[in-house]
């Protein structure tokens, strides 16, 4: 016999980018500027990630597109290994997450990918503390998630091998 489960999600919304509080606010301006170096001309879609540390340390990071496809990088990894190779010890407490493309306005929140989302989920397990999500578009609406397991709920950890 079967059963079902069911898995809800809960994200905080913001209408605007000025109702954050200051740090989140920051941390998602900082994205914002590190998504206009972000190196996309196969894709025009520009992402920008800003990762603040428990030590106060923030580190961006921006996609990185390549001829060869799969051996382009998303702004979240950029952000997530620079970070862990410079400070591998301090806990990851916030990422913000914004993208833009020439072809349409994003007015809905961008969310990471898989690869991301597990690679964020890695960090959060290692040190078992959560890392809030800041996600927006170009403009609009600003979700937040307390925790990757928002986006990730059934994470593959070093517990599955």
């Amino acid at each position: 016999m079967s059963k079902k489960i069911k898995i809800n999600t809960e994200f905080e919304v913001f209408d605007y980018i000025n109702d954050l509080q200051k740090e989140d606010k920051d941390l998602l301006l900082l994205a914002k500027k590190a998504m206009e170096n972000a190196y996309a001309p196969y894709s025009n879609f520009f992402v920008g990630a800003a990762l603040l540390m428990e030590n106060g340390v923030i580190v961006t990071g921006n996609n990185q597109e390549n001829a060869a496809y799969p051996s382009g990088l998303c702004a979240e990894r950029v952000a997530i290994y620079h970070a862990s190779s410079q400070h591998p010890d301090v806990k990851i407490k916030a990422i913000a997450v914004t993208a833009r493309t020439d072809s349409k306005v994003l007015n809905t929140p961008v969310s990471p990918c898989g690869s991301c989302r597990q690679s964020m989920s890695e960090y959060e397990v290692k040190f078992k503390t959560p890392i809030k999500i800041i996600m927006m578009g170009q403009e609009g609406p600003v979700y937040i998630s307390a925790s990757i397991s928002n986006l990730l709920p059934l994470t593959f950890t070093s517990e599955s091998l």
